[in-house]
């Protein structure tokens, strides 16, 4: 029997969806003859005490879950995720280039410094890529401080109030598509697949729209029934980063090109979602932290 620590938050259980999930993975490790706890950021002192730990938690190398993967590996403990992933998928930057040096499809992408946030520098991006443009924050997440802009004046005012948050910004050429796939990846293997079908008035997955927030709708798909260019391309991004954890958002071009918007460490898995066509999802981490396996 294995022990194993599941780290959350507060806010880890605020939604039932998610609080849903957190159950049916102490569930699936209980059925596999294992045991669970649940530790909050009080509790880290206890980690040196399991065999393995699962992060629920936002993932920020500044953050106390970063915290948590580092004590867990110092103590040789498997981890997802693990201290690596959470510092390369946390900035955007280091995570394209990964993807660009292993040869990974993605929309063509260009690096902005503070120095060159110029109208002239503006009116070039839009040249080059079209319009209308992405800028994104290198450390964003659920889709914050990321924007689309179609004129120089909105590159410029949305560029300026992103560089209180970073000196480098991402500028990429803009995908539309009704949905984006969220392909999640374990160990190297095709763990989950559904589609994120996006809001009216909006881009992305999960934005503020007339006051309130607003959600993707999610629609989960067979692993079997996944289109093998977009498998492919998940798995070449996820094994980019590393062998853990990974949610990959990837979209398919107009001319039918699969291109990957990002990978995610520590991605979203909540009951009635993601698990929609993936029920064994729960059991396949538990496995994979506490025996090894990844199917």
């Amino acid at each position: 029997m294995g022990r194993l620590a599941i780290y959350v938050e507060r806010y880890t259980i605020a939604r039932r969806e998610e609080h849903a999930a957190l159950l049916r993975y102490r569930d699936a490790a209980e059925a596999l003859g294992h045991e669970v706890h649940f530790l909050f950021r009080n509790e880290l002192h206890k980690i040196p005490r399991y065999d393995a730990l699962f992060i629920r938690a936002l993932t920020h190398p500044l953050n106390a879950s970063y915290v948590a993967a580092r004590l867990a590996e110092l103590h040789g403990k498997p981890v997802i995720d693990d201290s690596r992933s959470i510092r390369i998928c946390c900035d955007k930057v280091h995570m394209y280039h990964r993807l660009e040096q292993a040869g990974v499809s993605v929309p063509p992408t260009r690096l902005l410094t503070r120095p060159m946030l110029t109208p002239t520098q503006a009116d070039r991006l839009f040249a080059e890529l079209g319009a209308p443009l992405v800028l994104k924050a290198p450390q964003s997440a659920f889709s914050s401080h990321v924007e689309r802009v179609e004129t120089v004046e909105a590159f410029l005012r949305t560029g300026r109030r992103f560089f209180y948050h970073s000196d480098r910004l991402i500028v990429q050429q803009f995908i539309p598509s009704p949905f984006d796939w969220r392909v999640g990846v374990l160990g190297g293997q095709l763990l989950y697949a559904c589609r994120y079908l996006i809001p009216a008035k909006t881009f992305k997955i999960e934005a503020i729209i007339d006051g309130r927030r607003a959600y993707a709708r999610v629609e989960g798909v067979p692993l079997e029934a996944l289109p093998e260019a977009v498998a492919q391309a998940a798995l070449k991004a996820a094994a980019a980063i590393g062998q853990g954890l990974y949610g990959v958002d990837l979209k398919v071009t107009e001319t039918g090109q699969v291109v990957v918007i990002e990978v995610n460490d520590n991605p979203t898995i909540n009951a009635g979602e993601e698990d929609q066509q993936a029920p064994d999802v729960y059991t396949r981490i538990v496995s994979h932290l506490l025996e090894g396996k990844s199917s």
